[in-house]
């Protein structure tokens, strides 16, 4: 465990001097190892530590170990950005009441994509489904970019190659060696005004970069999707990707001990633009966590405010 706090302080200059609040005492924060749940959990510090007066320790963690954790341990009390989809003992905890989903973490949850850029569908409204894609399989550059092997979506999105029959509609399938070479096949199409097709997900920094298209699949179909998403399936079919369950949770001992903590959790939650918008600037900037932390607070008080109980305010009225 590691405590971090005060991330304004360092780079802003301007902090007060927090009001003291004896109601608030310890509390543990985990800290998923990708960068917007690290800069999740940084707001959620600063908020708890300067608005509450709360003592935090923030726990490095990522998906697996935060679960386990949870079901062993009872800890750290608040995991925010918990994609339960790939952590189903959640269910399990959430049904025995050992744990609560305070909020949605993102407003739109996880989401995937297959894309193209918003230039080709000016220019053509029809490439923004598939049909108008297979119909035109030149006008994307006559290839679809996914994922590398070993990814969920690579399975997902071979599924759905041959149930679109991509190649027999004159579209290769290059699955990139790495999620480095995706992203980047995606900003230099972008960046140069080329055709592009390819998958991508959210919320991430090139989401935020570039003003990219999803391509309309077709609805949803959870037994399709499912059968899709399995190596050992043989019919495989059409279907759309369905967003994903990202939630704030905490355990139900916070909640009863901290209830304003527990208010400030239920809400705590971004808009996927946003957090595009987001990781786009931590990454152009190659900005540190605590940085893009103390900008979020400095860009988006009226939001990050309208969370706080009225004391918590008065603690944080006049800080940026």
């Amino acid at each position: 465990m590691s405590k971090r706090s005060l991330y304004a302080l360092a780079l802003t200059g301007a902090m007060l001097p927090m009001a003291a609040n004896a109601e608030c005492g310890e509390v543990s924060v985990g800290e998923m190892n990708w960068t917007s749940g690290g800069i999740i959990t940084g707001i959620t510090a600063f908020l708890l530590e300067q608005g509450y007066g709360c003592d935090v320790t923030v726990v490095p963690s990522a998906t697996t170990t935060a679960i386990t954790s949870l079901a062993e341990n009872n800890e750290p009390d608040i995991v925010p950005e918990l994609w339960v989809n790939s952590a189903p003992v959640y269910f399990e905890l959430a049904e025995e009441g050992k744990v609560i989903r305070a909020s949605d973490t993102f407003s739109d949850g996880g989401t995937e994509h297959w894309l193209v850029p918003d230039y080709v569908v000016e220019e053509n409204p029809e490439l923004g489904t598939i049909e108008g894609i297979l119909n035109n399989p030149e006008a994307v550059g006559g290839m679809f970019h996914s994922c590398p092997d070993g990814w969920g979506c690579r399975i997902v999105s071979d599924s759905l190659a041959e149930a679109f029959d991509l190649e027999g509609n004159g579209i290769e399938v290059f699955h990139h060696g790495s999620g480095e070479t995706l992203a980047g096949a995606m900003a230099s199409a972008y960046e140069n005004g080329e055709p592009y097709f390819g998958y991508y997900w959210g919320p991430t920094a090139p989401l935020g970069k570039y003003d990219m298209v999803s391509v309309d699949l077709g609805p949803y179909n959870e037994e399709i999707h499912a059968c899709n998403q399995d190596t050992d399936c043989t019919e495989v079919g059409v279907s759309g990707f369905p967003s994903a369950d990202v939630y704030n949770v905490v355990t139900a001992d916070l909640a009863e001990r901290e209830p304003e903590a527990f208010e400030l959790m239920e809400n705590v939650t971004f808009s996927n633009d946003q957090m595009n918008s987001l990781l786009a600037w931590h990454s152009d900037n190659q900005a540190s966590i605590d940085e893009a932390v103390v900008y979020f607070l400095q860009n988006n008080q009226d939001q990050w405010m309208s969370w706080l109980s009225d004391d918590a305010k008065a603690n944080l009225e006049g800080m940026f």
